[in-house]
Formats: C-alpha cells, sequence, structure tokens
C-alpha cells in the first residue's frame, strides 16, 4: 500500500489536517474533541500571535490516498533565544495504530528540523510550553482536562521506537477537595495564620471589571515566576491577551486569587472550571461552532463542571519560600469547596519543581497522570 507525506499548503488542507483527529479517536471513551473553530484559528498563521515569533509547518500522512496521521515541526526563535539553544519542536502528532506511518511523521519532522539548522528536536507541544504540551505515558483511564493533552498509549512506543527519550516529565496532581477542606495540615493553616501580618500582605479575588489591569499585572507574575523552570518561554503582550481573551468568559472568579503587598501583586493564582467535562459529554464534532467564545461556554454553563483546574499558581521570586503559596492553596480550596466543586486537577508541573510538589502532597494531592517531553538529537 502506498504511503506518503504532504506538507499542508492551502486552507483546504488546513481544515483536512485538523479534522483527522476524529479519525485516530473514533472509539475512544476518553478523548474530548479540540473546539474546532478555536484550533482553525490558533494553527492558522497570522491569526495567532505565536506566529509572529515562530515558523512551522504541517504534514498529513497519506496510505493510498486517504489521512492516517499528522504531524508540526516548529521552530520557535523566541525559545531559543531565551535559553540560549538551537532547537526545533514537533507537536500535533496524531496517528492512527500504523507504525509506518508513525516512523514517517516522526522522520519528517526530525529532517525538517535538521533542514532548519537545528541540534535537537523536542515535543510534543502545541504550539509551545504555554500551550498544551507533553504526552500521556499514564493515566490513560479518564478524559483530559481543560488545556491537556490525551493519546492513545501507542504514542509512546512510536516515539520510542524511533529513537525518542525522555527530556523531561510534566505531572497532573489530583485532590478531592473535600477531603482536602477537612484534612488540611497544621503545618499549612500555621503558616497561612502568619504570613498576611508578617508580610503586609492582602490577597483578593480577581477584579473582572478591571480585567484589562488584571491582564497586565497576571502577566507580569507569569514571566517572572516561571522565568527559571525547564522549557519555560516568557509570553508576548499579543500572545497573552490572546490567551486571556479567550479564558476570561469560562473563568470563575470566585476561585482566582491575587496576593498584593502595599497594592503590588506578588503572587496569582489562577483555577478554570473544566470545560472538557461538557465538552466530552457532547463530544462536538468540527462542523458544529463554536468556541470557549461561544458554544463551548454556553455548554459550561448549561452543565456546570464540578472538576477545576488549578492553571497557575506563582510568587514573584524575591517573595518565594515566605508562605505565600500556601495563602492561595489554602484560599482556592476553601473557594472551590463552598462552589460546590467536588475535584481539582493541578497541572502541568515540572516533576522537578520541588517547591511547587511537596506542598500538594503535603495536602493530600496524588500525582495520577504523567505528560513526557521526548527529544531527539538530528545531527
Amino acid at each position: 500500500m502506498s504511503l506518503q507525506i504532504e506538507r499542508v499548503q492551502s486552507d483546504k488542507q488546513l481544515r483536512q489536517f485538523l479534522k483527522i483527529p476524529w479519525l485516530v479517536y473514533k472509539n475512544d471513551p476518553y478523548w474530548v474533541p479540540w473546539l474546532y473553530h478555536d484550533r482553525l484559528n490558533a494553527f492558522t498563521k497570522g491569526k495567532h500571535p505565536f506566529f509572529d515569533h515562530a515558523e512551522a509547518d504541517f504534514f498529513i500522512a497519506r496510505r493510498d490516498g486517504q489521512p492516517v496521521g499528522i504531524i508540526a515541526a516548529i521552530l520557535n526563535h523566541r525559545h531559543n533565544q531565551f535559553h540560549e539553544e538551537n532547537v526545533a519542536h514537533f507537536g500535533v502528532f496524531e496517528v492512527l495504530n500504523d507504525p509506518e506511518a508513525a516512523k514517517l511523521l516522526l522522520d519528517t519532522a526530525v529532517t525538517w528540523a535538521k533542514d532548519h539548522g537545528t541540534d535537537k528536536i523536542l515535543g510534543p507541544m502545541n504550539l509551545s510550553t504555554n500551550d498544551e504540551c507533553g504526552l500521556l505515558v499514564d493515566g490513560f483511564d479518564s478524559p483530559p482536562v481543560i488545556m491537556m493533552t490525551y493519546n492513545p498509549s501507542y504514542y509512546v512506543d512510536f516515539l520510542e521506537a524511533n529513537g525518542f527519550t525522555k527530556a523531561m516529565d510534566l505531572w497532573a496532581w489530583w485532590a478531592d477537595i473535600n477531603d482536602t477542606v477537612n484534612n488540611l495540615p497544621e503545618k499549612l493553616l500555621r503558616v497561612v495564620g502568619k504570613v498576611a501580618d508578617r508580610y503586609h500582605l492582602t490577597i483578593r479575588n480577581l477584579k473582572m471589571k478591571d480585567w484589562d489591569n488584571e491582564v497586565k499585572r497576571v502577566k507580569q507574575i507569569y514571566n517572572n515566576a516561571w522565568s527559571k523552570n525547564w522549557g519555560f518561554v516568557p509570553m508576548t503582550d499579543a500572545e497573552f491577551d490572546h490567551l486571556a481573551h479567550a479564558l476570561k468568559p469560562i473563568l470563575d472568579p470566585d476561585i482566582t486569587f491575587m496576593v498584593e503587598k502595599d497594592g503590588q501583586p506578588v503572587g496569582v493564582a489562577v483555577s478554570l472550571p473544566d470545560a472538557n467535562q461538557p465538552l466530552h459529554k457532547f463530544h462536538p464534532g468540527p462542523s458544529i461552532p463554536g468556541s470557549y467564545m461561544g458554544g463551548g461556554y454556553s455548554l459550561l454553563l448549561k452543565n456546570r463542571a464540578d472538576f477545576l483546574r488549578v492553571l497557575i499558581l506563582g510568587v514573584l521570586d524575591q517573595y518565594r519560600g515566605n508562605g505565600v503559596d500556601a495563602m492561595m492553596y489554602y484560599e482556592t480550596v476553601k473557594a472551590a469547596a463552598r462552589k460546590g466543586y467536588k475535584y481539582a486537577e493541578a497541572s502541568w508541573i515540572l516533576e522537578n519543581n520541588d517547591m511547587m510538589n511537596r506542598p500538594i502532597e503535603m495536602m493530600g494531592g496524588k500525582v495520577y497522570k504523567t505528560y513526557r517531553i521526548y527529544e531527539k538529537v538530528v545531527k
């Protein structure tokens, strides 16, 4: 049977590229469909600010003319400048259980990386560490939460059979919110009871009526607090505003918090209701219009999520180790319990980020999913 690779060069091809996951996951009970029109905008060059500082090509594998898989090859110049390295990335790797097609797709991305003069390729990333990233390597028995990836277990075999090795693991922590609230450790309660007075800190919910200024404050903390983390790339103003605009309709301000000192932000915790819950239930196809700005938000309103994802929890470098994170953990779980949320996922967190992992474990969290970034030398 004929197996060929095709580079996406037209709008029609891009639309087909983005619809192929519905073929791959046709019988998978845990896959949550993309909101197709959101994804189309994200991968249309000129519409997403990521492409202001990055190059990418998208490829479709066809067997006897029929699509069997896809992959993206990405060169993120901002990543290479920030980390002073010379790497490419791959992402959107989706393929039927077809080892030959998987090899062709991965080889295509590796060749692309080599042709673009890089030393190594890492992934999957859709499109960077500021978006969905990582290959699920354990925890295949439940759907992913909002903005987290999912894939069949055979992808692990395909990557490792083609010479990709572990670069870093990303952990997703799970917690029963009521159990956590009822069993908060004494050490945490002592810290929370003292830290605000000791450092003259206040904590509040995000102010939706002051949205533009709140976004600036969160952005300031985000690009500072994660600057030393493996793989982190500071977001441009345009990228951050794009993400904030997309997430605003599903944000629950009652479970988002800002810590301030003398009116200046020093820490932020942003949790999101899991919009994937209604999407998993209704399973919208690519022909269904809607996005988090429209159809997805309507689903969420009508079918309230009882699961939340702690998406961002960061503290300015000079305030780390003072208990600011404990304040935000405490307020988040208390507020979530009051609002009726039952479960939480804190994700993703680097496996070596002890400052984040230790307190979550202390509060009763359990690592229940592991996502892996793979790498391969291309020279």
